[in-house]
């Protein structure tokens, strides 16, 4: 393991006290037969995901009820909060420092396989991009894009998958919130619109 992943994984141990972590396979139990037939002609190499980023199931020290997502940018983990003090731990790719964001939402809307649309702010950072790339293995939006809204309006910040599976652990995204094509798949299913969504500001570390 990296010493990057492995420094990371000591810290969610030192955070968690006695926590005990119960490895969730990545299993392809919720896939469609669309999922299988895409993600088996991915343009990308499978890569194996450090362990301190694999999902998890964790203790849950943090008051947020049972059903919300919280994000934790600084340690690069996404929790989904079960009851009885137990969340999903995810890895994720958030946004570099100057394109990170933080707050209180909700999932406004969902899709399987979107469509990416870049922003102004990302045609402005990237250079010429297309106007509208469909869906699918080779779209940087991945399997599944959950969108979050502050009451009605479209924050532009996004979960979604990642065609980039080896940048998890990073902070290298636009701003939007990346997960491997099996976790996203995994939390899309766990989710519905209205799930209250949280992500943390730098030095507000969950406790998973």
């Amino acid at each position: 393991m990296a010493v990057r992943g492995i420094a990371f994984l000591l810290l969610g141990l030192m955070l968690g006290g006695c926590m005990q972590t119960t490895l969730e396979p990545a299993s392809e139990a919720g896939f469609s037969p669309r999922d299988r037939k895409l993600l088996a002609n991915t343009p990308y190499e499978k890569v194996a995901i450090p362990v301190a980023f694999q999902r998890s199931i964790v203790d849950y020290h943090r008051k947020e009820l049972a059903g919300t997502i919280v994000v934790d940018t600084d340690a690069r983990y996404l929790y989904y909060v079960m009851p009885e003090g137990k969340a999903i731990r995810y890895g994720v790719t958030v946004g570099e420092d100057a394109q990170s964001w933080s707050g209180i939402a909700k999932v406004g809307n969902m899709q399987e396989w979107p469509p990416w649309i870049p922003t102004d702010g990302e045609r402005q950072r990237l250079g010429p991009l297309p106007a509208h790339v469909e869906g699918g293995p080779a779209n940087p939006m991945g399997a599944r894009g959950i969108y979050l809204y502050q009451g009605s309006k479209d924050t532009l910040f996004r979960i979604h998958g990642t065609n980039q599976p080896e940048y998890i652990g990073e902070a290298i995204s636009s701003g939007c919130i990346r997960m491997t094509n099996e976790d996203v798949i995994d939390l899309y299913k766990r989710v519905k619109i209205g799930t209250p969504v949280v992500v943390l500001g730098a030095r507000h570390m969950a406790s998973g």
